[in-house]
């Protein structure tokens, strides 16, 4: 475990308003090196079974390359463009052979023993870093509404009241290859928390109250407290939901 911190931790989900669950998460501790650990956040499309396999994908490719990644010796950034290329290619492989369209998000991080931390995504699932209930920074969006923010033609409040903002330019599962963003971290530090999740949730928040929350609550009051109010503020149109946070706390004093 990183020097100067013990970590809590929880992950949520929830059907929202939705018939079926599309949504799939995965927070693993490596089998052989305490410390570290992999986060996936996964936002599946494409009707109700292609959706949920697609997402599920993502989950088994996660599983079965972190059982296989070895700490000090594999790179974690090449490991997270790994999964994510290798789950894009399995999600592309099961759409020709059942005639379907599935694609998923990507929201992941590998968090190593030291300490140091390191994202992917692809998509609009995100990943939030706060330091002592401030946003450090989130990841961008491969969404259309993210690039027309970009271009001074809407505000953020206006991306996320637009009715295009579900339309992705990049996700795992399109036909061309998916554009993978990437971010790491040096260090994690006490007072961090780290919270990874997808649009059913931060549809419905500022940065600032989703700050707010993950510092006032422990992870598993911030799960809950997030999800309830993602539904009630969805007003019976929700989307599925998953979230994963991470608190990084001092070590007590002994």
């Amino acid at each position: 475990m990183g020097s100067g911190y013990r970590i809590e931790a929880c992950t949520g989900t929830d059907r929202g308003d939705r018939d079926y669950q599309q949504d799939q998460l995965a927070l693993l501790a490596h089998p052989r090196v305490s410390g570290c650990l992999l986060g996936v956040v996964a936002d599946g499309m494409g009707g109700r079974s292609g959706g949920r396999k697609a997402a599920d994908q993502v989950m088994l490719t996660a599983r079965q390359l972190f059982e296989r990644y070895h700490p000090g010796d594999d790179r974690p950034g090449e490991f997270l463009l790994r999964l994510a290329r290798e789950a894009h290619m399995v999600i592309r492989l099961t759409a020709v052979a059942a005639e379907q369209e599935p694609h998923s998000t990507l929201a992941a991080f590998l968090l190593e023993a030291d300490g140091a931390c390191h994202w992917a995504h692809s998509g609009d699932s995100r990943l939030y870093h706060f330091r002592a209930g401030r946003l450090l920074t989130h990841s961008r969006d491969h969404s259309l509404v993210q690039a027309l923010v970009e271009r001074g033609e809407l505000t953020p409040r206006q991306a996320r009241d637009d009715p295009r903002s579900n339309m992705l330019l990049h996700c795992l599962g399109n036909e061309n290859e998916p554009e993978i963003g990437r971010h790491d971290i040096a260090a994690m530090q006490a007072g961090d928390c780290l919270l990874v999740c997808s649009d059913g949730i931060w549809h419905y928040f500022s940065d600032e109250e989703l700050a707010q929350v993950t510092e006032q609550l422990p992870p598993r009051g911030a799960c809950e407290l997030l999800v309830r109010q993602a539904r009630e503020r969805a007003c019976g149109s929700g989307d599925n939901l998953s979230l994963i946070v991470l608190k990084f706390l001092p070590l007590a004093a002994s």
